[in-house]
């Protein structure tokens, strides 16, 4: 079930009223674990502008007069959040095309905190949850931690809806590498945004000496909500943060993994398997730099630029198939060889795809004798919508997850591929292609192991399978006499 619905937690009160500005302050990336990095000092910046097109959003309840607040109090929370939401929006602005909109609506509802959890998500909205984003606080240890005042954690959140602007048909696609590059997109759109701020770009330079794959400020991903986690279950998160970008892992069929596994290893679980191909973008990232003219902090900027535009060029070609990892590597590929790159990144992609696992040695042969054919320049930098439909439809066995209808009817990932390509084997050569159907039983199979999927009162009176320990990210809805298998949202992955 969602968490229940409470108050804003206990926190300090605002001090007397600053003086109204047009300057607040925020976090420059996420404020951290004091107990394991210096403590941070809040940055300011020029008070955001929620509503500025293209990307507006909404933060509910009332909005504060623009002031530099303490940090702590309930009015920093709300710039902390408004100023990375808007950073976020202003990049990918920035990306996409300029009639770009939410697929929940012209504006993007926002919710500071939405209740007790150590969580955070985004969703369309349906009879459980209003659409947008939802943010919650938790108590740990005596210390009140809040999801939405990280950076990390509301520039990962923005990412979902972002990628569901662009792609909508990868949020209910019915395979493990859609969703994990869903949560990949999150980390990334982090990332990214957290380079936007001028001085974090130079400190993450000094930091990693211009070695952005250096493990940094930048790599580690939600300090402060991977300590919260920690402390009641450690092997749950890195060490050093929720996810870090920077590691030694490398391409796995998902559908060979355990749905679950501590931090150390890799599993079928979205946020788990989303971090292979994380590392090899900030991998990308790192080799694009290096090429600049510098490097300095403003060559940093305009790569996160390049490596975007590459990035949205690879979602807006790639078909939605099982392996997705692979196909969104090869249409970056044949994105970067394309005006304005002319080929100048495709030896850095094809490297960091390989090193990683996420395209073969074959595969990237394959790509090097292709006439790449067939991909629009429109499409490659200009950001738009991709306008296919919907995802078809397929009946999986719903006895083995304590239903009571024989079928349940899934979105395939089945769209027609342009490149013959797949990621590594761990023996010789590609992994074999695996089938939208057999694909779609996996990834339900995960979902019903890890009880993310809400059966209401759909599930046998006998075989019923009820689960009420983890937040529920699917549900079961019936249409037209027939059970569907749907998403409800992206959320921090927390079981």
């Amino acid at each position: 079930m969602p968490p229940k619905k409470h108050a804003d937690a206990k926190a300090p009160k605002n001090p007397a009223k600053p003086a109204s500005t047009n300057t607040v302050a925020c976090w420059e990336d996420d404020p951290g674990d004091p107990k394991q990095h210096p403590a941070l000092s809040p940055i300011t910046v020029p008070a955001p502008n929620t509503a500025a097109k293209p990307l507006p959003f909404k933060i509910g309840g009332t909005t504060p007069p623009p002031a530099i607040y303490q940090a702590g109090t309930a009015n920093f929370r709300f710039y902390a959040v408004a100023a990375a939401l808007r950073r976020t929006a202003d990049f990918w602005g920035h990306i996409l095309d300029a009639g770009i909109k939410w697929e929940v609506g012209n504006t993007l509802p926002v919710s500071l905190d939405d209740g007790v959890d150590l969580n955070a998500f985004y969703t369309r909205g349906d009879s459980q949850e209003k659409p947008g984003l939802h943010f919650f606080h938790d108590t740990v240890s005596g210390r009140t931690f809040f999801s939405g005042e990280s950076p990390d954690v509301c520039c990962h959140e923005m990412g979902h809806a972002v990628l569901d602007a662009i792609r909508p048909q990868l949020f209910d696609a019915q395979t493990i590498e859609a969703a994990a590059f869903h949560e990949s997109f999150g980390d990334m759109s982090a990332i990214l945004s957290a380079l936007q701020v001028a001085s974090f770009r130079q400190e993450v330079i000094n930091e990693t000496g211009g070695t952005l794959n250096r493990a940094s400020r930048l790599s580690r991903l939600a300090e402060q909500l991977g300590a919260a986690i920690r402390v009641q279950h450690p092997d749950a998160v890195d060490p050093d943060c929720l996810r870090n970008a920077v590691n030694s892992f490398f391409y796995r069929d998902p559908q060979t993994l355990p749905p679950s596994a501590p931090a150390n290893a890799l599993s079928s679980e979205p946020h788990s398997f989303s971090r292979v191909f994380t590392a090899a973008f900030l991998d990308a990232l790192a080799g694009i730099f290096k090429l600049q003219s510098g490097p300095t902090a403003d060559d940093l900027q305009e790569t996160t630029v390049d490596a975007a535009r590459l990035l949205v060029g690879g979602i807006l070609t790639a078909p939605v198939v099982p392996d997705y990892y692979s196909a969104v590597a090869a249409h970056m590929i044949a994105t970067s060889q394309t005006a304005p790159f002319d080929g100048k990144y495709k030896d850095i992609l094809k490297s960091c795809f390989v090193r990683r696992g996420i395209l073969s040695l074959q595969a990237v042969a394959t790509l090097a004798s292709s006439t790449m054919q067939g991909l629009r320049k429109a499409a490659l930098v200009g950001g738009k919508r991709r306008e296919s439909g919907e995802l078809p439809m397929a009946s999986i066995s719903a006895a083995a997850y304590g239903l009571n209808r024989a079928a349940l009817s899934v979105h395939t990932a089945q769209e027609p591929k342009q490149f013959a390509v797949t990621s590594a084997s761990l023996t010789l050569g590609p992994v074999e292609p695996r089938s939208s159907q057999n694909a779609a039983e996996s990834f339900t199979e995960d979902l019903f192991q890890r009880g993310r999927v809400d059966v209401g009162a759909h599930a046998h009176p006998d075989a019923g399978l009820h689960r009420q320990m983890a937040f529920p990210t699917h549900f079961v809805v019936e249409e037209d006499g027939e059970l569907v298998l749907k998403r409800r949202s992206f959320d921090c992955g927390f079981d």
